[in-house]
């Protein structure tokens, strides 16, 4: 091989380097990357090992030439930004007056503010009459940014700015982006560092999803994510990146604001994240626009003859660009240009003042519209823009490219009167040190309203308008309202069976959107394959391997199942689109993801929190749920709480049912409650493996299904021996059983309970002493477990496939004796009997809690007692299983 480390013949390269001009020159940067593209190919063809290189030097993606002219009037924006600035410092600064508890950020929309000003200016669509809107998901920390720009258009007034963070009274404005809280205005949570660059992706994906079934026309509608570079270090935040290029999603655009600064110092201090982030999206197939330098680098580079800025530019890393920008242009001159002559040569007869005035990519408007504009424009690509600013720019003594920056709440009379001065905002110094408001004038007013009206109206904007669904009635299941006779079948196979009907169903069957990570066969799902198919926006370009089976693997470009590899965050952040399309797209849509119970919302905990905040609606479905029910897959899959997470979510409305009429009741409960009236909540049902016989359903027993407790079976005549049996899922079939034994062995009657939501039912349990509380002069309110239990004979027991706070809520509602049965502790392998035996919810240990509290209620005798210990083979020495 010939030694490339030193140039063999200096001519030979001089005119392969003049001839790449000339063809620039001639035909463009485009043409000679062409030629050089095919001239690579080549050279590899022959056996040549080039080497790869995924980032490009360290300057503006976009040259001057190509840049566009600005379409506004840039000094009335100059002038609007910066009493935008000045209003978003002031919201900060003026609450911490009041008290520090308050918080806030100042020094993030400092950095972005030209970003956002150019976006809300020029760029984003507010949904309207002749057009879906487009999406952005705001950077959390940005928000008094944001607040002021809408307190300026005179949506916000000037009482919610002085409540920033004040929300108890409902005249305050949310810390960071929620729409729960503020419902009409925000889309999207963001402030979950790395959910909103995972949420974007999938928002984008199934926008284009929807377009292609046919929902909605998506036209030149986008989805804009605005992230900072210390966020992108999150999991999430690149998690899914190869997802948007192999989609060809061109209508996503990731916007990062390099500041270069995390919460506590760099972000890379000893290198340069702009380049790293560049390599990965290049190199992931995302159309990448760096945008570090403003315009007044432009002649300086042009004069760079040598080449040496460009190589002190490539040589400085980002701890050092940090500190330039804490500092002034003394130290810039002397510490930056000072390294090499002819650099120092560049800018010798400039003013430290005009050293100090070099601004970065980010804070040049002309600079950031151009960048805007071409992503907008890209095609078959999403687009990521890197582009570089000053964290805390304008702060001054106050914060400007310091450590301390982001935590900055609080400023001097002397840093304020700086701010001031040098944004030039029209407040006297009388009034400084109160860090007042400031109002447009009647022109600037004008001038915002023009721009908002031409792009459609008001935004950020939250709308709910959407046409409601025809949701059929109950008695379109009816084939799960029936029992199943001798024959044995999982609630996962009845809920199949209801999903089926309702993808058949010919006014809501095309807006049902069912999701699975990967476990489609697990659940039987298979079927859906080949009746509606796997969503793919390529189609499917290969013969399956199982092409002459029934359910073969099927992918479309309308297919209508989301299957989403093993990627349980990739399929709830699917789900959270589909369930917030009432919302973006105004078109509801019916998600159900089915999952993994334990993959569910231990997982993915923090998305089904966002997606609350979110407001959606739709199904999740924890299959093979429960901590005996999937035997053999041992003590990562066993899930035994997921239940209780999922109580912790105010909205999230759960059940764990035992028979395929009560899925089939909760599922059209559900049904009507969020797609007829609007309710927004988000409802999670367990589903087992394990194959049973079900029964009908009992008449009546509706209301009571869905408030989360009914009698199953009453004896018609209670002996002087009788207890409660209490169960949810499969473990209820235990109780059954243990009912069964008891009378058998010891003449003991037994009634069955089925709790179809322990959480529903504490829940009701909770508000009714709440009310009693509060109101203690007035009649109490029962609770409902309280209702169903008045004047029951004997204790109560209950045991559940989860831990023993899933039924322990409701015990201060249970009249009388009451024991709980659970699953604590770590899962492990064993068929369903040694599982359930060891975790004490089996029918014997249901039956012996029986005989315990019938002893200690004096019904039995202790001999009696000692002889159904004996008869369960129940141990008093056995190891607690939640410590073994």
């Amino acid at each position: 091989m010939t030694d490339q480390s030193h140039d063999i013949d200096p001519v030979e390269s001089q005119e392969w380097q003049d001839a790449v001009q000339d063809v620039i020159e001639r035909d463009g940067a485009n043409r000679a990357h062409y030629l050089l593209d095919k001239a690579v190919q080549q050279a590899r063809a022959a056996g040549a090992t080039l080497p790869f290189s995924a980032t490009t030097p360290y300057q503006n993606t976009i040259p001057v030439d190509d840049q566009y002219d600005f379409p506004g009037d840039l000094e009335m924006e100059w002038r609007i930004r910066t009493i935008n600035r000045w209003n978003a410092m002031a919201t900060v600064v003026r609450r911490n007056k009041v008290s520090s508890e308050y918080g806030g950020h100042i020094a993030s929309f400092a950095s972005s503010a030209v970003m956002y000003d150019v976006g809300l200016n020029h760029f984003w669509r507010s949904k309207s009459a002749i057009h879906g809107g487009d999406l952005v998901f705001f950077q959390g920390h940005v928000i008094p940014g944001i607040y002021a720009r809408s307190f300026m258009e005179g949506r916000i007034g000037e009482d919610q700015l002085e409540n920033f963070r004040s929300e108890v009274d409902g005249k305050g404005l949310s810390s960071y982006p929620h729409p729960w809280l503020m419902p009409d205005y925000w889309q999207f949570p963001t402030v979950s560092m790395g959910l909103g660059p995972l949420m974007a992706i999938y928002q984008a994906r199934f926008m284009k999803y929807m377009h292609n079934r046919g929902h909605i026309d998506m036209a030149d509608r986008k989805v804009w994510c605005f992230l900072g570079d210390g966020e992108m270090d999150e999991p999430e935040s690149r998690g899914a990146i190869d997802l948007a290029s192999r989609e060809g999603l061109d209508n996503l655009i990731f916007v990062i604001n390099c500041n270069l600064q995390r919460l506590d110092g760099p972000v890379r201090g000893n290198g340069k994240i702009v380049q790293e982030l560049e390599g990965d999206f290049r190199g992931a197939g995302w159309n990448v626009i760096k945008l570090l330098w403003g315009k007044g680098w432009d002649d300086l580079l042009e004069k760079d003859t040598s080449g040496k800025l460009r190589l002190l530019m490539e040589e400085t890393v980002d701890g050092d660009y940090q500190t330039f920008k804490s500092k002034d242009g003394a130290y810039i001159r002397k510490h930056f240009f000072g390294k090499y002559p002819e650099t120092a040569a560049l800018v010798e007869d400039w003013t430290d003042e005009q050293i100090w005035s070099l601004r970065r990519g980010g804070h040049d408007p002309q600079k950031v519209y151009t960048a805007f504009k071409k992503a907008s424009e890209t095609k078959g690509q999403p687009s990521c823009l890197l582009v570089k600013t000053v964290k805390g720019h304008g702060m001054g003594t106050a914060g400007e490219g310091q450590n301390t920056t982001h935590q900055q709440k609080k400023m001097t009379e002397d840093q304020l009167r700086a701010f001031r001065d040098r944004f030039k905002i029209p407040v006297s110094d009388e009034d400084v040190g109160k860090a007042p408001f400031v109002a447009l004038n009647n022109a600037q007013k004008a001038y915002l309203a023009d721009k908002r009206k031409a792009l459609g109206g008001d935004f950020p904007k939250r709308t709910t308008d959407y046409p409601a669904l025809e949701i059929p009635p109950l008695e379109t299941f009816k084939g799960q309202l029936t029992g199943t006779g001798e024959r044995e079948i999982s609630t996962t196979m009845a809920f199949v069976r209801i999903l089926t009907t309702l993808l058949r169903d010919k006014k809501i069957g095309k807006n049902v959107v069912p999701i699975v990570p990967d476990e489609s066969r697990t659940f039987g799902m298979e079927g859906l394959f080949r009746s509606v198919g796997i969503y793919n926006p390529m189609g499917q370009k290969y013969t399956p391997e199982d092409r002459d089976q029934m359910s073969y693997y099927k992918e479309s470009e309308n297919g209508q199942v989301l299957q989403e590899g093993i990627n349980e965050a990739g399929a709830m952040a699917d789900w959270i689109a589909a369930a917030t399309a009432y919302s973006n797209h105004g078109v509801g849509m019916i998600p159900f993801f089915i999952y993994y119970s334990m993959f569910g919302f231990q997982r993915i905990g923090d998305l089904a929190w966002a997606a609350g905040d979110s407001r959606a609606r739709g199904f999740m479905l924890g299959g093979t749920a429960g901590r005996t029910t999937l035997n053999g897959e041992g003590l990562q899959h066993e899930d035994g709480h997921s239940h209780i997470l999922a109580g912790t979510i105010p909205n999230c409305i759960t059940y764990d049912p035992t028979f395929q009429y009560e899925v089939a009741v909760i599922v059209h409960h559900g049904l009507k409650r969020m797609y007829e009236n609007n309710e927004d909540v988000f409802f999670y049902l367990t589903l087992m493996n394990e194959n049973y016989a079900h029964p009908d359903m009992p008449m009546g027993v509706e209301e009571d299904i869905i408030r989360g407790l009914y009698r199953l079976k009453q004896v018609a005549k209670p002996g002087k021996k009788h207890v409660n049996l209490m169960g949810s899922g499969t473990i209820l079939v235990q109780a059954m059983k243990a009912a069964e034994m008891l009378e058998e062995d010891f003449g003991v009657t037994a009634d069955i309970w089925s709790a179809t939501s322990f959480n529903e039912l504490g829940r009701d349990c909770q508000d009714a002493a709440r009310w009693n509380r509060l109101n203690p002069l007035e009649e109490p309110k029962v609770p409902f477990v309280a209702q169903q239990l008045s004047g029951v004979k004997g204790p109560v027991i209950a045991a559940t496939d989860y831990m023993k706070n899933f039924a322990e809520q409701i015990r201060p509602c249970v009249p009388g004796r009451y024991t709980v049965l659970g699953t604590d502790g770590f899962g492990r392998s064993d068929s369903r009997v040694n599982l359930r035996r060891f975790f004490e919810v089996d029918a014997n240990h249901i039956a012996a809690a029986a005989m315990v509290d019938l002893f200690r209620e004096g019904a039995i005798t202790k001999a009696v007692l000692e002889k159904a210990l004996t008869k369960y083979d129940i141990d008093g020495d056995k190891p607690n299983p939640r410590l073994v």
